[in-house]
């Protein structure tokens, strides 16, 4: 599965090569005041760069938040992963935003979208009702691209309505037994503690280390702000998670269904789902595809190295226009 990856837009957003003098001073300032504004803040900076401005609409019980932009004509629909939110793609999006309109929105029990306890969250369902919010909001033709659980979500997603999906992109996805077990995997089944689920301050360490081959900075306030967060999701993030578990490995018999053209990144030292996952994909899905493995890359590729991760993809777009 994924990881409570929201946290990490705050990557390289507090080094001070990437922003202004200012911005910086401004941060310092309030970092002593409220981190939480300090969070939100940061956000809207890096959703201003990726020219993403935030929207929400009802559709039938779940109130979708999610960002929208972008000068393209083509469509990128994001989905983000277990525990994550909107902003997984953010400064993906930075990247591709003059060439494509951007759509990432909260998944129904995840981020600023409704928690509804009683529903079901399985992928199966989610895809159901992802369908649902891209009828809302008016889009048929787009892109649909995934990281980890969202990964296995857009999967399913391309073989159930492949007429709407122009192209698939998967990082790092769920729903494919890997022939050689993740590290992660091994650690659940020998009754250890799972790195994604965040009881203490010591516990999310372990998931910055976990989940990254160069965890990003964090400054004390936000550090602390990110982990009251992520405790207090705990226990709802764990349900979600085995409901998740117990489809199996949902996308891997779909995979031949697939029409559109797949795209999958894997980071090489991904310890929570191993990338010889890619072996079977490469085997069962039938539509062209291609497979890039990235070095010294951890879980999320769009997230640690997002503007080579999409100067891969566009470059994989180009190849497709130009066939």
């Amino acid at each position: 599965m994924s990881t409570n990856l929201w946290f990490f837009m705050s990557n390289n957003l507090y080094q001070r090569k990437s922003i202004s003098k200012f911005f910086l001073f401004f941060l310092i300032i309030g970092a002593t005041n409220c981190a939480s504004t300090i969070h939100k803040t940061g956000l809207m900076w890096e959703r201003s760069r990726a020219d993403l401005s935030k929207k929400e609409i009802q559709v039938g019980n779940f109130n979708w938040v999610y960002l929208e932009g972008g000068d393209g004509k083509e469509i990128a629909l994001t989905i983000h992963g277990f525990g994550g939110d909107k902003d997984h793609f953010t400064r993906f999006a930075r990247y591709i935003s003059d060439d494509y309109h951007v759509i990432s929105p909260d998944l129904p029990g995840f981020g600023e979208n409704s928690r509804i306890p009683g529903e079901s969250y399985s992928i199966q369902t989610q895809v159901k009702r992802l369908h649902d919010f891209a009828l809302a909001i008016g889009i048929k033709k787009y892109h649909i691209l995934g990281n980890s659980m969202g990964g296995s979500l857009v999967g399913v997603y391309a073989a159930t309505y492949p007429e709407e999906v122009t192209s698939v992109t998967f990082f790092d996805n769920a729903g494919i037994q890997s022939p050689e077990p993740s590290e992660l995997y091994k650690l659940v089944k020998e009754g250890k503690p799972n790195p994604l689920l965040v009881g203490s301050v010591e516990d999310f360490d372990r998931l910055l280390q976990f989940s990254f081959v160069k965890p990003p900075y964090l400054p004390g306030s936000l550090k602390t702000y990110f982990t009251e967060r992520a405790i207090k999701n705990r226990d709802w993030n764990e349900s979600i998670l085995k409901e998740i578990r117990a489809e199996g490995y949902i996308l891997e018999p779909l995979l031949w269904k697939i029409q559109s053209p797949a795209l999958v990144i894997w980071g090489k030292e991904d310890r929570i789902i191993h990338h010889s996952s890619t072996i079977p994909m490469d085997k069962k899905i039938k539509a062209p595809h291609k497979i890039i493995i990235m070095p010294e890359v951890g879980h999320a590729p769009m997230i640690e190295v997002p503007k080579e991760s999409a100067s891969l993809w566009l470059e994989w777009q180009a190849s497709l226009q130009n066939k």
